[in-house]
């Protein structure tokens, strides 16, 4: 941070020579699921908030949510003003074991207070920014993989989680320090030989993971046992299947390895094949408009109903069978329906049932991917 000083009527700047002077304001991006979870939550969608361009209140509230164990609860907007009796609350909640990767969480912050340190030369926000890679480092499974919600073990909190870019946003966060990345030059030493150590471990388990079909390497699943590696049910309404949105997201990450090795290409390619042909014809999803209805985590004004359309571009289902590779949907009440007006409007309005996701890595993109790794 800038400090004006004024000494003997001269104006002096003294600036940290840690910090870097930027005009635009470090992104918040990386928060978006987590604050929509909580706007949607509550229901509010104006409240105060700190400054885009005000680094220290939001990295200050990063410090005042961030736990004892390095990590950070989920569904919070990090810009919101808080009250000085939430302050206190925060506080007291510091040794609290409700750390989370779900809904990109930790990784986001890391890379805020990171930028906040760059920035300002503020030692509290490089301190806490270890304590996240930390974080990260102690809960990664012996396997390579990192669990839903660390350090929780019940149900699906202690599943390998590619869901919500639990895996890749991690991986990527670490190849960015193990490739030296400027913003996180303090992350040295000992802790970077870790971070180097974890990132190797992990992309091992990514290839690991990719499920076989009839001798054919597909997509992933969105969680899997930690034991046997087998794909595992996540919410009551995530039955255990291949999951095209979160296979995009490993397809993403792999595609970004500036080298990437046989194994890794072999990977991908895979994935891309497997993607075109799931893909599905002749109909779109529209939304609507009905009567607003509350409910627990959401508010919908609309319902999504499926249109026959032949000259619709193609869709995905989210979810598809290990068996048979057919699309399917499924209630809260774990029922597993093929047709999206049997699931309830709860899930069909709280849920993304179909996407167009793989469209990110397919066409003009696969293209130049074959290109640059072409043998």
């Amino acid at each position: 941070m800038s400090h004006l000083r004024s000494f003997f009527s001269v104006c002096i700047v003294v600036i940290s020579p840690l910090a870097i002077s930027d005009d635009a304001p470090i992104s918040l991006e990386g928060f978006a699921d987590g604050v929509r979870h909580w706007q949607r939550l509550h229901d509010r969608f104006d409240y105060p908030r700190c400054k885009d361009s005000d680094t220290n209140c939001i990295a200050d509230n990063l410090l005042r949510y961030q736990r004892a164990s390095g990590g950070w609860p989920k569904n919070f907007d990090p810009s919101r003003l808080l009250s000085e009796e939430e302050k206190a609350t925060l506080a007291a909640q510091r040794y609290d074991r409700d750390t989370t990767l779900d809904n990109r969480n930790v990784y986001t912050q890391i890379t805020y207070l990171a930028e906040s340190f760059q920035r300002t030369g503020d030692t509290r926000y490089r301190d806490a920014a270890r304590k996240g890679v930390d974080y990260i480092l102690n809960t990664q499974y012996g396997n390579g993989g990192w669990p839903h919600t660390p350090p929780r073990k019940d149900s699906y909190y202690g599943y390998i989680t590619i869901a919500d870019d639990v895996m890749t946003g991690v991986l990527r966060l670490l190849r960015d320090i193990s490739e030296g990345q400027a913003r996180y030059q303090f992350i040295e030493g000992p802790q970077r030989e870790q971070v180097q150590t974890a990132l190797q471990r992990g992309d091992a388990l990514l290839l690991q993971l990719q499920y076989r079909y009839q001798g054919r390497l597909t997509g992933w699943a969105g969680q899997y046992d930690p034991v046997t590696l087998s794909p595992a049910q996540g919410r009551s309404f995530e039955l255990v299947g291949l999951v095209t949105q979160e296979s995009v997201t490993v397809v993403e990450y792999l595609m970004e390895i500036e080298k990437p090795s046989p194994e890794q290409v072999d990977a991908v390619n895979a994935a891309l094949a497997w993607l075109n042909d799931i893909a599905l014809e002749g109909f779109r999803v529209d939304e609507i408009k009905i009567e607003a209805v509350r409910y627990d985590y959401h508010s919908a004004d609309y319902d999504r109903v499926v249109v026959e359309d032949a000259s619709a571009p193609r869709i995905w289902a989210r979810f598809y069978d290990l068996d048979t590779m057919k699309p399917f949907m499924a209630n809260r009440d774990g029922t597993k329906v093929e047709q999206l007006d049997q699931v309830h409007h709860e899930r069909r309005t709280g849920y993304a049932w179909y996407g167009y996701w793989p469209e990110q890595v397919l066409g003009e993109r696969a293209q130049l991917w074959k290109t640059r790794t072409a043998q």
